[in-house]
């Protein structure tokens, strides 16, 4: 990781009781990650992942009045279990994005038989980090955690 990404980054991490597959299976099945991807009451409306690198994503987020929020993306590097790394910075078969946001690394790390969570979100810029904190990347993230850690704990 970049050492000047610190003044970019944002991060989110748990320690979750449930193994690190079940924890990477909720971010890489599209019918699991509809169930925990958006903060309540916002919903994840669908999930079409090639997740495989340079496969694309698209995640469409509908807020509580119906609309939808597309968020196109490129999977950079999947380590099954382990890593994902994905950006907005290209859209499909590597087209570039108009403008491009943030980089996602999240971890999977086995920790005494549970899984230690982390995601690493990297901004294009000091400006963007501070934008999706306006956006609520705090709250967000976290309660989109905490909805993750319920699914996998409790299915």
């Amino acid at each position: 990781m970049d050492p000047k990404a610190g003044d970019r980054e944002l991060v989110i991490t748990r320690l979750i009781d449930a193994p690190r597959r079940k924890v990477f299976q909720a971010w890489t099945d599209p019918t699991l990650l509809r169930q925990w991807f958006a903060p309540r009451p916002w919903t994840t409306s669908m999930a079409e992942l090639d997740v495989r690198p340079g496969g694309a994503s698209l995640i469409v987020m509908r807020d509580p009045e119906g609309r939808d929020f597309p968020n196109r993306g490129v999977y950079l590097e999947v380590v099954e279990d382990e890593r994902l790394v994905f950006t907005d910075a290209y859209t499909k078969a590597w087209e570039p994005s108009e403008k491009p946001f943030m980089t996602v690394v999240v971890t999977f790390e086995d920790e005494g038989g549970r899984t230690r969570y982390t995601a690493h979100v990297l901004h294009w810029t000091v400006a963007d980090r501070e934008a999706h904190e306006r956006m609520g990347f705090r709250q967000g993230w976290a309660q989109c955690a905490d909805q993750l850690v319920a699914l996998v704990t409790t299915s």
